[in-house]
């Protein structure tokens, strides 16, 4: 009797509220706020593609479904004063969010990520690279299910520190060492549907 109370009375209302802070912690990671920068205004970084123009669809050598390598990447205007870079490849229309590639201690002369810099197999030289949402170290590719495209979000940020932090850290690792450190941040978003 005291369950069917619980769930007559309070299980809908549970229910909504779980999703409204679902919804709005999407809403949040969709809006483009950056764990990485924190709520601190940054400069912008030029960042473009070669492997694919921001908006448009990405080709399938960059997915699970082709070659699985990370893509072209240029950017300019970094401070003067930048001493690392760091790049975060995400999908936010995920539920849950989904990090497909992080890499940091780039060195502060980089201007450029050449395609394929990084796979499943190949580390990115000069730099270190992070778990991915799939446990693997490196770049993982898009792989949605499917449906309706999915947005893939490449972050670079200019950082005033070099982390120093070993390979194979997690996403959260890196924010928490980088929060209130990022000079600058570049985006480009490609869609990859199935």
């Amino acid at each position: 009797m005291a369950s069917k109370i619980w769930s007559g009375r309070f299980g809908g209302g549970v229910l909504v509220l779980a999703l409204v802070i679902l919804g709005a912690a999407y809403a949040f990671k969709a809006g483009g706020q950056s764990d990485m920068a924190g709520s601190a205004p940054v400069a912008p970084l030029a960042l473009t593609s070669g492997s694919f123009k921001d908006g448009d669809t990405m080709p399938q050598k960059l997915t699970c479904d082709g070659l699985n390598i990370s893509p072209d990447l240029q950017w300019l205007s970094a401070p003067s004063d930048t001493k690392s870079f760091a790049i975060v490849m995400d999908d936010p229309d995920a539920p849950l969010g989904f990090t497909h590639w992080i890499a940091y201690n780039i060195p502060p002369d980089t201007r450029d990520v050449a395609e394929g810099a990084s796979t499943h197999n190949k580390r990115f030289d000069h730099a270190a690279e992070g778990v991915n949402s799939f446990g693997d170290i490196g770049y993982g590719g898009p792989c949605p299910p499917s449906g309706p495209p999915h947005h893939y979000v490449f972050h670079v940020y200019a950082l005033d520190v070099n982390p120093a932090l070993p390979p194979g850290q997690a996403r959260d690792q890196l924010a928490a060492s980088v929060r209130g450190h990022v000079l600058a941040e570049g985006r480009i978003t490609g869609l990859y549907g199935r």
